[in-house]
């Protein structure tokens, strides 16, 4: 028999049923019932007293949306007060005229403040790192995983779709002790996690915050028929990848001989680094190539240093195979090029 039940079982379920759980404490402090709403993303309440079940993208964003919707509350229970249905979708518009992802964050963060006072967000930049950190500024007790986990997967989201791009992540840490479904975290947030820490925060390359917004109004308002995917979607472009790779090619030269090594350093697999660089146009062994010979030529020409000594400075293992390639870049060798 034909049915239009959506199949919400479709796809891996990573996600963690505690945070469900903690929705339901919204609709009990509430004196209602979650029962439709669980129905609904097809869970089973009995499912909701094992800390360690997952569920689908697909049926946590069912259960979110309803939950939402009933308790016309989009901060699901977590704050002082309710934050009524469209209150996350003003704070996105307010930050679109950003002239760049920094000014959006900060803005976004400045804005959450007037909605909620339980928590203070703001964006932190150390060096090449920046960091947006969440102070809870009162204890959420049972509903601390919710509230830290929905807010920050929802920035983090909303800066990806803003510069229509990656943003990796270089850590996350959480002011709570690591709960049984740790290992869901791995999903959550891709990226090492510290827990026991004094507040929340998710860093990235601080680079990322001079992007541009490429987004507008019409994409603002397609985005808000269906914003929900944002907190979980997995963006392929990474419009900062190509620098990434070049300065850690540049940096640590000994360290990036080949792509597992190379990988490592970016938190991801050689095989996902080939792909996305080949979707940004560039190869690894071209941005190799580029800086080696950058480097090679630099102190070649600026240091009397020894051949040998070049070659290791430009990540080359030995001499003769940095002659090599130095004469197919330039069809000289190292010492004739010097001496020109």
């Amino acid at each position: 028999m034909a049915t239009d039940t959506p199949d919400l079982l479709h796809g891996p379920a990573l996600t963690p049923v505690a945070l469900v759980k903690a929705m339901t404490l919204a609709y009990r402090a509430r004196g209602m019932d979650p029962s439709a709403a669980l129905a609904q993303a097809q869970i089973p309440p009995h499912k909701l007293n094992d800390p360690r079940a997952r569920i689908t993208a697909e049926q946590m964003e069912a259960v979110s949306y309803a939950a939402m919707r009933e308790l016309d509350d989009e901060a699901l229970g977590c704050f002082e007060r309710a934050l009524p249905w469209g209150s996350y979708g003003l704070l996105a518009r307010a930050s679109l005229s950003a002239p760049s992802l920094g000014v959006a964050l900060k803005r976004w963060c400045r804005h959450h403040g007037l909605l909620a006072q339980a928590i203070a967000l703001s964006v932190q930049v150390l060096g090449e790192r920046a960091e947006i950190v969440l102070h809870l500024r009162t204890d959420p007790g049972p509903m601390a995983e919710l509230s830290v986990v929905s807010v920050l997967r929802n920035i983090h989201g909303l800066a990806a779709w803003f510069v229509d791009s990656r943003i990796p992540l270089l850590e996350a840490r959480f002011p709570y002790a690591a709960p049984p479904h740790v290992a869901a975290y791995a999903v959550l947030f891709d990226a090492p996690t510290r827990f026991d820490a004094t507040e929340a925060a998710i860093a990235f390359d601080a680079r990322y915050l001079a992007l541009p917004i490429r987004r507008d109004e019409a994409a603002m308002h397609q985005l808000l028929q269906r914003a929900l995917p944002l907190t979980v979607r997995s963006y392929r472009r990474d419009r900062l990848l190509v620098q990434r790779v070049r300065q850690l090619l540049a940096s640590q030269p000994l360290a990036t001989h080949n792509a597992h090594d190379l990988a490592a350093l970016l938190n991801t697999s050689a095989r996902t680094l080939h792909r996305q660089l080949k979707e940004e146009g560039a190869t690894l062994q071209a941005l190799k190539d580029a800086v080696r010979r950058e480097r090679a030529m630099q102190l070649l020409l600026r240091t009397r240093r020894p051949i040998k000594q070049v070659a290791e400075a430009a990540g080359f293992r030995n001499e003769k195979s940095f002659i090599r390639a130095f004469r197919a870049w330039t069809g000289q060798s190292p010492g004739e090029f010097r001496g020109a």
